[in-house]
């Protein structure tokens, strides 16, 4: 691929890997209770499940998702009902050195599942990846092969961004110490993930 698309390519996919949303919300919780190694490896689930998503947009069947309405809102359905859960075990953690103690006990792959879940769960995202990757592709060129190299490059950005976001979850973990400042946070991460889930719930096809 050309330099000049490279360089367009690369600060406004990182600018959309950046942008907050359920599964960069997910790692800043996950780095509060687990720790910052934890919460990177759990966002490998989130990468698998871009990864597919990357694969269907080169594919072309990103397009049933285009067409079919049921197919849409039924995925994004389950997806916000998922969000909606994962707000409710938030709002219902117990905030204090219990919680502490029982951190330890989730597994990494139970983490990893989340985040793949949320993601896998979203429709938007790979209707994303359709309207955004091929912006970046010349037709005139293979574009499996393009396609192979702009996707790599969004998956190796989306680690930055897992790891940027657990390393600010991190560093709330020092500022929410006492278990009343747990307990605001928890139930603040709890809002935003509901509040996502509605967003997904009441959003519409492109």
């Amino acid at each position: 691929m050309e330099l000049s698309t490279l360089a367009l390519f690369v600060p406004a996919c990182f600018a959309l890997n950046m942008a907050p949303g359920p599964n960069n919300l997910l790692s800043i919780s996950n780095a509060t209770r687990y720790g910052f190694r934890r919460a990177c490896a759990a966002g490998a689930g989130r990468l698998l499940a871009f990864g597919g998503m990357i694969a269907l947009a080169s594919a072309g069947l990103a397009a049933v998702l285009h067409t079919s309405e049921l197919l849409f809102y039924g995925i994004k359905t389950v997806g916000a009902a998922y969000l909606f859960y994962l707000a409710f075990q938030l709002w219902r953690a117990a905030p204090g050195e219990q919680a502490e103690s029982a951190a330890p006990s989730v597994g990494l792959m139970q983490l990893a599942r989340q985040e793949f879940l949320v993601a896998a769960g979203n429709p938007k995202a790979i209707l994303i990846f359709t309207a955004f990757l091929p912006q970046f592709v010349n037709p005139a060129r293979p574009m499996a092969a393009q396609f192979a190299v702009l996707g790599a490059l969004f998956l190796v950005l989306e680690m930055a961004a897992i790891a940027a976001y657990a390393w600010m979850g991190v560093h709330l973990r020092r500022w929410f110490a006492q278990p009343r400042g747990k307990r605001i946070f928890n139930r603040g991460c709890a809002g935003l993930l509901a509040s996502a889930g509605l967003g997904l719930l009441l959003s519409r096809r492109a």
